[in-house]
């Protein structure tokens, strides 16, 4: 995945991205780069993608623990009993009625 994405990288505009590190560092690096058959460039750009999109995944993905997933779960089966909630549902089936069968969309003023 990351590899192309870096590919389509090639063709639209490109920045520029620097470092600086100690020797040893460098050393290292280039010597992975080399076991990848890649420059140091490139597995230094593929390798800072790849942990960056793992890095946004995981951020964006909610994790619960089986209790909080069961009281999720449960909450979402029987939802609490709103006023609000049951006169803002009436109020959609209303206006959903009033439009039924017709292409329009429904369209709620705030």
């Amino acid at each position: 995945m990351a590899n192309s994405k870096l590919q389509d990288a090639t063709v639209s505009p490109r920045g520029r991205i620097t470092a600086r590190v100690p020797q040893h560092v460098e050393k290292i690096l280039q010597e992975a780069a080399e076991l990848a058959g890649a420059t140091l460039n490139q597995f230094v750009v593929q390798a800072a993608l790849a942990a960056a999109e793992q890095l946004i995944e995981r951020e964006r993905v909610i994790h619960l623990s089986g209790e909080n997933a069961a009281w999720l779960c449960q909450l979402l089966d029987h939802p609490p009993s709103s006023a609000a909630l049951q006169a803002a549902f009436q109020q959609y089936q209303a206006r959903k009625g009033e439009h039924e069968g017709s292409d329009t969309s429904l369209e709620f003023e705030p």
